[in-house]
């Protein structure tokens, strides 16, 4: 029986908050958005047709509040939630709440929910249905002597991983029997705490793994379909990167597999909504009919929706909502897949630094217009130390795998933003590689090639932009050069030098954007922003001989974060390096070290204080 939607809430936020709302504005519903402190001015309240406050800005006393979703929904007359993904997108307690509060849940049962939550009882449920999955332990007894035994029997290497949650956490790689005991341990902690459970499981390692997924749908009439399958293997700490539709190298007899498997999958759990069956699959040759194992399966719509959307025609979000309708699902033979389709995830985070995020204002927000972008914020809005640090996903499709590549590397080498890092020239480096670029995928492709996706650039190699940025005629023998100097080593370097007969003294930042193929000049109040040739630059005039006014007798915040460990005091003698502040942001810890050896003259924060980017949190007493 068909139930009409009028309008829909939003348990969500940023981008997927934005993208369900563009697909109920086409159907002509109603949106209602929910958001917290952090996310007053936020572009997904702006573009809903309500908006309802629900709290501080940490999620855990907003987005992840059962009641506070239910009351907003009550308040506005909305009839139906979509949970996005993330949150409470895969909360059984909260399509329950739904239920009884007779508010549509756009999206599957509880029960499925819970029959794939935990990856044990789904690896087992798969066992039954006829799905393969790799070799592992499954078993309830959680005996470190046990587990390790059952190691030892399945063969180096194995993966230890946390039976609840996912995010790669939890999860540890083990190469020989004497790492065992260490790694359980670890991973039993890092369970604990982030999932309250610290039970697991032991799993056969893949040596070259591809991660392949299968988009399925159901409805509730019984029917079950696959929309194709997409890629994921590029992956950097277990999180995807970069995603395409369909997978290199696949075969119609794998394809046909591998998606009944899914839609197996799928039915075993009388599965309701947009869904997706993970694989892992061993890429160490051509995929085989018997090479690839059930992985998990997440009961939502994925981040990666995008390109299965760009080369079926298909609009995913609709056909939630239509199938919470009641509706049925095409048929499976009306279903067609053309072209190639690839996304990106441009993230607030700097590659160079080990991933870690970079929070704040976006000033300058500069992304191409052609193909697709889905994003959340924009240009004058901020990425918040709250939340993901996604900033958009980029997405192209053409006709053939090499033509889409080809535009997506355009689109992340033309984007600009500062003066937050971005992982955009890192993305373009991985879409440019060789192996990338003849399918040769793999989860560790990242690890294995890191030395040509990071940046290696001298500012010789711009020097000669740079110079015409300061002064049109000048030339890059005018500027002179600096042997040696890196992208990623000290964030910040000044030179002075001799330009059209003058002294001059250039501050340059180096902030690792991209803009590609000419010189973009952006005045800004402390300085100019140059995008040049894949980077970009802030530059600032200062007299001839300053010096940093904070130099090396202070320490700063390199990110906004908050303070959750303080090693020293004022008095205290230190050593360079000597690790003096630990920060916490997006639940990464960051430790600042002494920058040189010296007395510690002034601690300005405690434990607990919340700091903003380039805030002096230490001071030393003066060398002299």
């Amino acid at each position: 029986m068909s139930k009409q939607i009028r309008k829909i809430l939003i348990a969500n936020r940023g981008e997927i908050a934005c993208r369900v709302i563009k697909t109920a504005r086409k159907m002509g519903l109603a949106t209602v958005a929910v958001y917290s402190d952090a996310d007053r001015r936020a572009l997904h309240v702006r573009q809903a047709d309500e908006a309802v406050h629900i709290g501080p800005s940490p999620a855990n006393e907003s987005y992840l509040v059962i009641d506070k979703i239910i009351s907003a929904a009550e308040e506005t007359g909305a009839d139906a939630i979509h949970p996005g993904y993330g949150f409470l997108s895969e909360n059984p307690a909260f399509v329950r709440a739904c239920e009884k509060a007779k508010l549509t849940f756009i999206g599957p049962k509880a029960e499925s929910m819970e029959a794939m939550g935990l990856k044990d009882a789904a690896k087992k449920l798969m066992d039954e249905a006829g799905v393969p999955t790799t070799p592992g332990y499954l078993g309830e007894d959680q005996d470190p002597k046990v587990l390790k035994s059952k190691a030892d029997e399945i063969g180096y290497p194995v993966l230890i991983k946390a039976v609840a949650g996912g995010g790669g956490k939890g999860m540890r790689k083990v190469d020989a029997s004497k790492d065992f005991d260490a790694s359980l341990a670890s991973c039993q902690r890092e369970a604990k705490s982030s999932f309250g459970n610290d039970e697991v499981l032991i799993e056969k390692y893949i040596l070259s793994p591809r991660h392949i997924e299968v988009q399925v749908f159901g409805d509730t009439h019984g029917n079950v379909v696959h929309m194709f399958e997409r890629d994921c293997s590029l992956q950097r700490r277990h999180q995807k990167v970069i995603e395409e539709a369909p997978a290199p190298g696949m075969t119609e007899d794998v394809r046909n597999a591998m998606t009944k498997a899914a839609v197996d999958a799928a039915k075993a759990v009388n599965y309701v909504g947009a869904g997706t069956v993970e694989f892992i699959v061993d890429g160490s040759g051509a995929l085989k009919t018997d090479g690839f194992w059930f992985m998990e399966m997440n009961t939502r719509l994925q981040v990666e929706h995008p390109v299965t959307e760009m080369i079926t025609g298909l609009d995913l979000v609709e056909w939630q909502i239509r199938v919470a309708q009641g509706e049925k699902l095409p048929k499976q033979d009306e279903i067609k897949m053309e072209g190639h389709a690839i996304e990106a995830r441009l993230y607030a985070e700097d590659p160079a630094n080990d991933f870690l995020p970079s929070v704040g204002d976006l000033t300058i927000l500069n992304m191409p217009t052609r193909n697709r972008v889905d994003t959340g914020v924009e240009q004058g809005g901020e990425v918040s130390l709250h939340y993901d640090p996604m900033i958009a996903k980029m997405i192209a499709a053409a006709d053939t795998r090499a033509n889409a590549i080809s535009a997506l590397e355009d689109m992340c080498r033309g984007t600009g933003v500062f003066p937050i890092k971005t992982n955009a020239r890192f993305l373009a480096n991985c879409l440019a590689h060789p192996r990338f670029i003849a399918g040769q995928l793999s989860t560790n492709f990242i690890a294995d090639e890191g030395d040509d996706l990071f940046y290696d650039d001298t500012l010789q190699e711009d020097m000669e932009s740079l110079s015409f940025a300061m002064a049109p005629k000048a030339t890059s023998a005018d500027f002179g050069v600096t042997d040696g100097w890196r992208l990623n080593q000290p964030p910040r370097e000044t030179f002075t030098r001799t330009l059209n007969g003058e002294d001059l003294t250039l501050r340059i930042t180096p902030t690792t954007q991209t803009l590609k193929s000419h010189i973009k000049r952006v005045p800004l109040p402390k300085g100019d922003v140059v995008f040049v040739d894949g980077l970009s630059y802030l530059l600032e005039n200062m007299a001839a001989g300053a010096a940093d006014a904070v130099g090396g007798n202070a320490l700063t915040a390199s990110m906004p974060g908050k303070i959750i460990a303080v090693n020293t005091k004022p008095g205290e003698t230190v050593s360079a390096g000597d690790p003096l502040i630990v920060m916490e942001a997006m639940k990464m810890e960051m430790t600042l070290e002494a920058p040189r050896d010296g007395t510690v003259d002034e601690v300005k924060f405690s434990v607990g204080d919340l700091v903003s980017d380039g805030e002096v949190l230490l001071t030393l007493e003066d060398e002299e």
